[in-house]
């Protein structure tokens, strides 16, 4: 007969090997079936005295398991996602996008998530836009986050509007994500004071992969004439061309504009200066206002001029604003509409001016004499007019009538004459042609550069003045972001086309 005898397990070798003294247990309970002398009975563990497993509540437990630890945690971390989600509800989040999403354990620290945010800036609505920015730990992801980019230019009293902006940013990691996109920013030359602005202007810069869209959109921008240079105020001015892809946005507009009779050059240039312009959409806005000015008698020809004198025309509620601009000049200033035409392409920029503004000019003009119809005239030929400072005009005029002695009627064919500064230009060249005894028209005095005008004193004869448009686009108007005419003679047509542009 074979006697088996039970072993108690020892402290240390339940510490040793827990798994294994559970396996012997096991062995017993099997062998004991067939001892005859010995009757069944269930294992008792004692393990009130072992340290890891001891609870004063519950001394003992029957059968064990391997996996009751992990079942225990388990449920308490349901029971812990409910009183959370009961708490969120209880001030008004929604909770339902968190079910992925990894939360707190206690309460307490869900709370601490929500004040932070509201003392940020953000409020209940903010946080229920974008509840996924609770499972951001706020000493792990939210601090060091807004750290980073209050150190970069983000001030802390907007810090609530860029995170409501882009909330995606509070899982950004700060060395991986944030700092490439910034050195990138200050590759392209943007100052390290505007990035703060840059990236409150377009936060989502932040998201982007640098080998991605920004990089092909500078190199194509470069590629078609943009000086490298230029390329950082481009983005401090309008940093939303970095996220726009080249084939789909980019590119088609270039093209379009090319294919109008703007020069990549010219086109270049405008871009450097506003680079809003590359966000008109080419279905929606552009192509429709082209056709727009096209219905309202803008010739085909004049397009890339009417354009480069003034980008933002792509991207106005250009019908409404013809119509309106077209029926005030009838009306007020008798205008014909071919004439309005060709008042919008000599300077476009009309279109925007108010009403009281163009009539103040207009007044003067009636005041001191000249009739509407000659008014209507000078305005066609030179609508340039419509944007001066009545003040400066009343000075050119009386120097014109005290000085000069000269009739209205010159002023009338030479309405450009208002356009030129009296003690710069008008004053010295005609004191000049009174000392040489020379009598000219207004034209052939004041329409040249000063070497020519040089040329022409000290020539044997008055030359004749050739007959056409003398005036071109803006002459010598002095305006906010004026390019002044050139009046060299050897300048390319595209550099012409550029330098003749007059902007308000």
């Amino acid at each position: 007969m074979i006697f088996l005898f039970r072993r108690k397990p020892s402290v240390k070798s339940l510490l040793v090997n827990p798994i294994q003294i559970l396996s012997n247990e096991l062995k017993d309970i099997i062998f004991s079936q067939f001892d005859s002398h010995k009757p069944y009975q269930k294992p008792q563990f004692r393990v009130s005295s072992i340290k890891p497993y001891s609870t004063s509540k519950f001394p003992e437990y029957e059968m064990p398991t391997v996996t009751w630890g992990v079942v225990h945690g388990r449920k308490e971390k349901l029971v812990s996602r409910v009183i959370i989600c009961d708490y969120l509800k209880s001030i008004g989040i929604i909770p339902d996008e968190l079910e992925e999403v990894e939360l707190p354990s206690t309460v307490e620290m869900m709370r601490g998530r929500v004040e932070f945010l509201q003392k940020i800036g953000l409020t209940i609505d903010d946080i229920n836009e974008y509840p996924l920015m609770l499972g951001c730990s706020v000493r792990k992801n939210t601090i060091p986050v807004l750290g980073y980019l209050e150190k970069v230019g983000i001030q802390r009293s907007k810090m609530g509007e860029f995170v409501k902006k882009y909330p995606q940013v509070l899982h950004a990691s700060v060395v991986v994500e944030l700092v490439p996109v910034v050195r990138f920013l200050r590759g392209l030359d943007v100052e390290k004071q505007d990035i703060g602005y840059v990236l409150m202007k377009y936060p989502e810069l932040l998201g982007f992969k640098l080998e991605g869209t920004m990089s092909t959109s500078v190199a194509y921008l470069v590629s078609i004439g943009v000086n490298p240079r230029d390329i950082g105020p481009m983005v401090t001015q309008y940093p939303f061309f970095l996220g726009m892809r080249v084939g789909t946005m980019i590119k088609p507009l270039v093209e379009y504009l090319v294919s109008l009779g703007l020069p990549k050059r010219v086109l270049a240039r405008m871009i450097e200066k506003r680079a809003y312009v590359i966000g008109y959409d080419l279905e929606e806005m552009v192509k429709p206002n082209v056709d727009c000015l096209l219905s309202f008698g803008v010739r085909k020809e004049a397009l890339a001029s009417v354009i480069a004198q003034y980008p933002q025309i792509l991207g106005l509620p250009l019908k409404a604003k013809l119509s309106t601009q077209q029926y005030f000049f009838n009306l007020k200033l008798k205008i014909d509409p071919e004439g309005f035409a060709r008042v919008i392409e000599r300077m476009p920029q009309v279109i925007s001016l108010g009403q009281n503004v163009i009539m103040k000019p207009v007044e003067f003009l009636l005041g001191r004499g000249i009739s509407v119809e000659d008014a209507a005239k000078m305005i066609v030929k030179c609508p340039q007019l419509l944007a001066l400072q009545v003040g400066l005009m009343k000075n050119s005029f009386y120097f014109f009538k005290s000085e000069m002695g000269r009739p209205l009627k010159e002023l009338v064919e030479f309405p450009e004459y208002f356009t030129y500064g009296l003690e710069s230009r008008i004053k010295p060249r005609y004191q000049r042609l009174q000392h040489k005894g020379i009598r000219s028209s207004l034209s052939w005095f004041l329409n040249c550069s000063d070497q020519r005008f040089e040329e022409r004193l000290y020539a044997d004869y008055v030359e004749t003045e050739i007959e056409g448009p003398l005036f071109v686009m803006g002459g010598k108007l002095d305006l906010p972001g004026n390019q002044m005419v050139s009046d060299e003679e050897d300048e390319s047509d595209d550099e012409m086309l550029y330098r003749r542009t007059v902007s308000l």
